[in-house]
């Protein structure tokens, strides 16, 4: 009797352990794995993000009012669109550097989320711009966007820090960030915009560092002292495409992807 038992305690034991290394073994497999940049993971997809640059090529994007990207001013370099700085890009046959200019996205967007990853060189200024129709750029002759602005800056050495909004994660010449932890120089920062009926908001590295309202009176103050007050329907809410700017020196951005907002 004992002996039956014993043998009896022993299959009991070897089952609890089957028991649990199989029910482990579920519960890792259920945990997703991190993805690689420009990339999207299984949660995101079902949540409805979609990828606007795929780490290898400028599928999806172009200059701005041609067909093709300004060769010697963008690039792709270890899954990242760089731009490259003014000094370094090559010259034409009569001496003068190519032509360079902003990067638009194909496709327009009205209400989103946006999130991407930038690192800056230093005392270098680009930015993320949003709202963007084209057609007024064109109009006016320019290869730079018109819209709202997600401003990148080396916050301690460009000379731009001396004005608060013009600092990193601000709503461009608008609207200062703040309560922000910035990366150094060299180190990707994530960031996110917000953009939503009348709701703006600018995230950096994972705190709200910009919120507004453009339906209010404060709002309507802020743009008048801006650079853009007079700037026809500027502040109209568009379905507008996504910029990288050309601001001649050297950023990186990559894990650039989308959520559109119902």
């Amino acid at each position: 009797m004992k002996k039956v038992m014993k043998n009896l305690v022993i299959v009991l034991n070897l089952a609890i352990m089957f028991f649990l290394v199989t029910s482990c073994g579920e519960k890792k497999s259920e945990v997703e794995k991190p993805v690689g940049p420009n990339a999207l993971t299984k949660a995101e997809i079902t949540d409805g993000w979609q990828l606007l640059f795929d780490g290898k090529s400028f599928d999806g994007w172009r200059g701005i009012g041609i067909e093709g990207v300004p060769e010697g001013h963008w690039k792709i370099v270890d899954g990242a669109i760089q731009k490259i700085a003014s000094g370094d890009v090559p010259t034409q046959a009569d001496g003068q550097p190519v032509k360079g200019g902003d990067l638009i996205t194909d496709k327009t967007f009205q209400n989103f989320e946006l999130k991407f990853e930038w690192k800056i060189s230093e005392a270098g200024n680009s930015g993320v711009k949003y709202n963007v129709d084209e057609s007024v750029s064109i109009k006016n002759g320019s290869t730079g966007a018109l819209g709202y602005e997600y401003q990148v800056l080396d916050d301690d050495k460009h000379s731009d820090n001396l004005n608060p909004t013009h600092r990193s994660g601000s709503l461009y010449d608008m609207i200062e960030s703040k309560g922000k932890v910035l990366k150094p120089v060299g180190e990707y920062n994530s960031a996110k915009v917000v953009f939503n009926g009348n709701i703006i908001e600018h995230w950096l590295n994972g705190k709200k560092v910009v919120e507004a309202n453009s339906d209010t009176p404060e709002f309507e103050e802020l743009f008048k002292k801006s650079k853009y007050h007079n700037k026809k329907d500027f502040t109209v809410h568009k379905n507008g495409s996504i910029v990288l700017q050309d601001h001649g020196n050297d950023t990186w951005y990559r894990n650039i992807k989308i959520k559109i907002l119902k």
